[in-house]
């Protein structure tokens, strides 16, 4: 079947400005740990605290900012966000230039840029029904994720590499560029979006209560979110210890850092690709488990990782992980946008990603304290296997029976 969004003008602009940006996110993922390693000598404890502040906000901001999305257009949110984030991220290497860096400054700008964060995504996930609609989402989200996919394995590797020529604290500044280029793109949308509903009365407790008990009752949604939920707790626990693990204990080099990490991403590519028609194949619903199921046991090879052959063994392993994350996120972004009410589209978007998003800071924390406790490699150790044992919540729930979504459910909602 053609593209159809291939000449939709404006999803290609938010396409560019999203992988620019993206690009630009994923460089700093590498640089700003490396930077927290290589010029401030972080403990273990200080990169899951480094780790956690990244993704706070979600926890902290993630259900209250979805009501506050619904009340507003989103694109013009968007775009203050880019900037917000591209201002805060300068600081950084003004600081160093300054000789005033200090490792509190690093997390209150990762606490920061991750608030912007989360009124970004919800918003952004709220906003692509509206400007390519419904029956364009799995395309339009798998155009996305393959972009996402892209920046994964080209960011990093251009992270380490930058942070060899110049210094991590000067290739900061591309995430910055990155995110004042998505602010562009933005900006060149023609589409006008709808003016929100504005109730006569706003109760933001009852707001987002509604959001939250759409995803809590819903027995289609509820297990792919615990799922999701399980497999970032434990995704936060290998992301605070994997960089130091690779630096410390495999003995890379900064460049050498991006380049695995950045390989890792060459499955989320070949993911995003496949992703139509493996639902199309097996159907939506049968791929929301069982990529889940296949991947569990590829990620065990992570916490092998040692010089020569167990190395590239591992990242070959998580070649397949990201095949599979990807596959598993288009199926099941795609299937909560196409059954929730414009209405609640920010709500639903943010309590998603309060319950999902909000255990990586809590990974985060727990994986430094395990990095203290009982070293960097029994620690992915106890990250793969939580991420393998979170496919049994989509294994064993009603998705399971189900080749593809039934009709009847795709306008469902709570009573």
């Amino acid at each position: 079947m053609a593209s159809t969004l291939r000449h939709h003008a404006d999803f290609r602009r938010l396409w560019a400005g999203d992988t620019i940006a993206q690009v630009g996110t994923h460089v700093g993922l590498v640089v700003l740990p490396l930077l927290a390693v290589g010029l401030l000598n972080a403990s273990a404890f200080q990169m899951g605290l480094l780790t956690a502040a990244e993704h706070a906000a979600f926890l902290l901001l993630g259900l209250p900012a979805g009501a506050w999305v619904d009340r507003v257009r989103r694109r013009p949110l968007m775009i203050r966000m880019d900037l917000a984030r591209a201002a805060l991220l300068a600081t950084v290497p003004l600081a160093w230039w300054m000789d005033a860096l200090t490792f509190t400054q690093l997390v209150v700008v990762a606490l920061l840029v991750g608030t912007c964060t989360v009124f970004f995504d919800v918003g952004y996930q709220s906003y692509l029904p509206s400007l390519v609609g419904r029956q364009h989402l799995v395309e339009g989200n798998a155009k996305l994720q393959a972009s996402h996919s892209v920046a994964f394995t080209t960011g990093p590797a251009l992270g380490g590499g930058l942070a060899q020529l110049v210094g991590t604290a000067v290739a900061l500044l591309t995430t910055g560029l990155g995110y004042l280029a998505s602010a562009l793109f933005l900006s060149r949308i023609r589409t006008v979006e709808p003016e929100p509903a504005r109730p006569a009365r706003r109760d933001l407790r009852a707001e987002v209560m509604e959001g939250l008990r759409f995803v809590v009752r819903n027995r289609y949604l509820r297990p792919m979110v615990s799922c999701t939920a399980t497999w970032n707790l434990f995704g936060g626990v290998q992301n605070a210890v994997l960089i130091l693990f690779l630096v410390t204990q495999v003995g890379l080099t900064e460049g050498a850092v991006g380049l695995v990490v950045g390989l890792a991403g060459v499955g989320g590519i070949v993911g995003a690709l496949v992703a139509a028609r493996v639902n199309r194949a097996i159907g939506q619903a049968r791929a929301i488990w069982v990529v889940q199921v296949v991947s569990a046991p590829f990620g065990l090879l992570l916490p092998m990782a040692a010089p020569g052959w167990p190395l590239v063994v591992a990242v070959a392993g998580t070649v397949v992980v990201s095949v599979c994350v990807v596959v598993y996120n288009v199926a099941q972004v795609s299937f909560r946008q196409t059954i929730c009410p414009d209405h609640l589209l920010g709500r639903m978007n943010a309590s998603v990603r309060f319950l999902v998003w909000g255990s990586l800071p809590l990974g985060g924390l727990l994986g430094g304290v395990l990095g203290e406790l009982i070293g960097l490699r029994p620690t992915l150790w106890v990250a793969a296997s939580g991420c393998g044992l979170a496919s049994l919540w989509v294994l064993l729930s009603p998705l399971r029976g189900l080749r593809d979504l039934p009709e009847e459910h795709r306008t469902e909602t709570v009573g």
